[in-house]
């Protein structure tokens, strides 16, 4: 007689998504208790700023590292610090909820380290499009163009289903046009209700994010050089 078999109630989700979120979360926790004085004493309300401060990637800073050709050590751990510090709890709670669902799907089609890989070499590159776009005081913080970069592997893996089953390409990058669209709306609005006329300018950083990975994927990705290269032989 065969064993019962039993479903888990909630699909599992990838350990290593659930370490990403579950660390900006617990972060954010601490902002959060810090503020109202149940831990760190007086000094802890100020902790999200300073950390906004001491770890959110400057542009200022890596401009600087770029005229004066020193290897400023400071200014490259930004790159990868900046994703864990957020401005609020809203930020942080859709955040993880990218950061979980993405996992899961792209986990779920590659190996467990390439959601760890795709994060990183988005959040990466986002900082870089950042600094090298944009010339900017305002500090770039938060893990979106790292979740971006899980966007544009989802991007990719459904731009090769789709081919592989004659489906419309097209529809593989409706996430991402949603995605920044919405952005943009919410820039503009901001910065009109604010009287500054200004939007935020993170999205240069999500594009950057996006782009890096849709290419890694690609290249990680079993056979997704060789099947993109040919698709473009074709056309």
């Amino acid at each position: 007689m065969r064993p019962p078999h039993e479903e888990p109630p909630v699909n599992p989700l990838p350990p290593l998504a659930v370490a990403i979120a579950g660390a900006v979360f617990v972060i954010e926790v601490i902002f959060l208790a810090g503020a109202r004085g149940l831990v760190g004493g007086p000094g802890a309300v100020s902790w999200r700023r300073d950390s906004l401060l001491e770890y959110g990637f400057s542009d200022v800073a890596f401009d600087r590292m770029l005229q004066l050709g020193v290897w400023d050590w400071d200014a490259v751990m930004r790159m990868f610090t900046y994703s864990f510090v957020h401005y609020g709890m809203a930020q942080v709670l859709f955040l993880c909820v990218l950061v979980l669902a993405l996992g899961k799907w792209v986990g779920e089609q590659l190996p467990q380290w390439t959601i760890v890989v795709v994060f990183f070499v988005g959040a990466v590159t986002g900082a870089l499009a950042y600094g090298l776009v944009l010339d900017t005081p305002m500090v770039l913080v938060g893990g979106f163009p790292g979740a971006y970069g899980l966007i544009g592997a989802f991007t990719f893996l459904l731009w090769v289903r789709l081919a592989d089953s004659g489906g419309p390409q097209a529809r593989a990058f409706i996430l991402i046009g949603a995605l920044v669209a919405i952005q943009l709306v919410f820039g503009l609005v901001g910065g009109a209700l604010t009287g500054g006329g200004a939007m935020s300018r993170d999205w240069v950083a999500n594009l950057g994010g996006f782009a890096a990975g849709f290419a890694v994927t690609l290249l990680l990705s079993p056979g997704g050089w060789a099947r993109t290269a040919a698709r473009i032989r074709r056309r």
